[in-house]
């Protein structure tokens, strides 16, 4: 009776090992069946459409890939002092004044030094650049001056052999200019002839009394520094061009004042030019001068005109004003011993030029 029981029981075992061979095999190849199709569904999704989208919302989990590092940041307080100037001074100066001056001490001394403006300034390889880089050299405030070097500004501004008048054909109204209104007072107006090299063929027009308009120059805040002003190797041109309408004459007067730093007249130019007469086919004429050895001690220009016509016509029919200019310039054939020699109150003026052929 057990032996029975025995027998019956290993048949038993026989039969469901068989039943659950056989689920297990279907189970398996069922799998296989279904990661076949899933990977073939994934190779159709790596070529995009609609099948790539049904793949991705599937049920296939993404191995995350490897935590990047973050890359490593350029520490430049690490590097000796000789190395870092080289590095600023690729820097443009407006930056290395405003932003890289404020990083630390160490870099507000490289800013507020000379030698980095001094690299700066002989990259420029050309004869003008040699010749700017010795004439600066010789003009630099002392070792002991404990101000930061004045070529910062310079750099930056770049006052030499610019105009430094802003705004000097209304191409932006009346901006940075003091003026009195007389009769109708100033407006700004096309050209009625093309005045050369200005930047905008624009000008100011004056009504049927005296219209008056003037800019005072701060030599210093463009760029400029006392030892460079005072050497006797600088110069300063100022021009204007002024002129009429066709159908009305006008009257002109030009005032060009140098003044040290409590505005005292140190050297002055005036023009006060023939009136142009009315049907003048719209004339324009140009007025120069040049302020060579220039007094020590000059630190503002002042620029004024004044304009009106000759008719006294209500609306805009006086002088035509335009193209204003001031520059700085090297005088390369003066020399500072030279200079000294005369004396610092020994100064001359090339005569006014009224350029009288019709523009």
């Amino acid at each position: 009776m057990e032996a029975g029981r025995e027998l019956h029981g290993a048949a038993h075992a026989r039969d469901t090992g068989k039943v659950r061979g056989r689920t297990g095999g279907q189970l398996g190849h069922r799998g296989g069946l279904a990661g076949g199709e899933l990977a073939r569904r994934g190779e159709a999704g790596s070529g995009g459409g609609t099948m790539g989208a049904s793949a991705s919302r599937g049920r296939v989990a993404r191995v995350p890939g490897p935590k990047l590092e973050p890359e490593e940041v350029l520490d430049l307080s690490q590097l000796p002092p000789e190395l870092l100037l080289v590095v600023l001074s690729h820097v443009p100066p407006r930056t290395l004044l405003s932003r890289c001056r404020r990083v630390c001490r160490g870099w507000r001394a490289l800013v507020d030094g000379q030698a980095l403006w001094l690299l700066i300034l002989a990259r420029d390889h050309g004869a003008a650049g040699r010749a700017l880089l010795s004439f600066v050299r010789n003009c630099l405030p002392p070792a002991s001056d404990a101000r930061p070097c004045p070529l910062g500004r310079f750099c930056e501004r770049r006052p030499l052999g610019r105009n430094l008048i802003c705004n000097p054909c209304g191409q932006e109204g009346l901006r940075k200019w003091m003026v009195q209104h007389g009769g109708d007072g100033w407006v700004v107006e096309e050209n009625k002839t093309t005045v050369p090299g200005a930047p905008s063929q624009t000008c100011f027009v004056t009504s049927f009394s005296w219209c008056r308009k003037k800019q005072v120059l701060d030599l210093e805040e463009e760029g400029l520094w006392p030892e460079l002003l005072d050497s006797g190797r600088i110069e300063i041109c100022v021009s204007d061009w002024w002129g009429a309408r066709h159908d009305s004459g006008c009257m002109y007067r030009l005032l060009v004042q140098l003044l040290d730093a409590d505005q005292t007249v140190l050297d002055k130019f005036s023009a006060v030019p023939d009136p142009i007469e009315q049907w003048n086919n719209n004339i324009c004429l140009q007025v120069t001068h040049v302020f060579s050895n220039i007094k020590m001690g000059v630190r503002f220009v002042s620029f004024e005109h004044w304009g009106q016509d000759t008719q006294f016509w209500a609306g805009h029919y006086g002088a035509r004003v335009t193209n204003s200019s001031v520059i700085v310039r090297v005088c390369q054939s003066q020399s500072r011993a030279a200079f000294l020699a005369r004396g610092p109150d020994h100064a001359t003026q090339s005569p006014g030029c009224l350029a009288g052929t019709p523009h």
